[in-house]
């Protein structure tokens, strides 16, 4: 079946609760453990990315770059670096079009995936869909592919693309902050300079509060090993 997703909605008759309690599609997990997970959309881009990585480097955080593959083969170096300091790599599709039919889709997720292996020797799992639009059948398709969705926290997309300040992104940010959390920022797609320095205030001020800064895959880890102990509590 073919699928068009580009609509500025989302369009999924089964809804969240569904998809989390699948394993399709991660949102946030449930935990009083001190943790949050930092994502960056739409990069590498040549300047802010690697100020941002100067950032996440000074505070010794881990975050989870979702990279469109074009501009990952742009700036191999970039990605490099990414990985080589812990930082984990995601698909964002190669093109950042969201005007694209589900076999489209897939295309360029398989070549994004090519991407990062041929830069990085490592493959992906995660996916995020451009602008946070799905619907079942795009779920079912990314899935299929062997790919698990990652949104964010719905209290914590930081609009930082709207250039909104920084101190207005800075509060946001340290006033919904949560364990568990998933944090949505931009490093490509226009000036992130605001970002960056967003980012000079936002994480020294969560680490003071006790924050720890995990990727997806190790807040997903997290999540489970959680559940497997609530389920062994359970059958006691």
């Amino acid at each position: 079946m073919l699928l068009f997703w580009g609509i500025k909605s989302t369009y999924a008759e089964k809804g969240r609760q569904y998809y989390e309690e699948a394993g399709q599609i991660l949102w946030e997990i449930n935990t009083e453990e001190k943790v949050i997970a930092l994502t960056f959309d739409d990069g590498p881009h040549r300047k802010y990315t690697a100020e941002i990585l100067d950032v996440l480097k000074n505070h010794n955080a881990n975050a989870t770059f979702f990279v469109v593959g074009a501009n990952a083969e742009k700036n191999p170096d970039l990605l490099i670096r990414m990985y080589n300091e812990g930082h984990e790599i995601a698909n964002h599709t190669f093109t950042h079009n969201r005007n694209m039919r589900s076999s489209e889709l897939i295309m360029e997720i398989r070549k994004t995936h090519e991407t990062i292996q041929a830069i990085t020797g490592h493959q992906t799992t995660l996916f995020r869909p451009v602008e946070g639009l799905y619907t079942d059948e795009l779920v079912e398709a990314v899935t299929k592919e062997g790919y698990k969705l990652v949104m964010w926290s719905w209290h914590l997309d930081t609009l930082d693309w709207k250039n909104p300040g920084v101190k207005k992104i800075v509060n946001f940010v340290l006033d919904g902050a949560k364990e568990g959390n998933v944090v949505l920022f931009h490093d490509g797609g226009g000036n992130r300079q605001q970002t960056v320095e967003a980012l000079k205030t936002i994480l020294p001020e969560l680490k003071k509060e006790g924050y720890k800064f995990v990727s997806i895959s190790e807040l997903m880890k997290i999540q489970g090993a959680e559940h497997q102990e609530k389920q062994i509590s359970n059958d006691k």
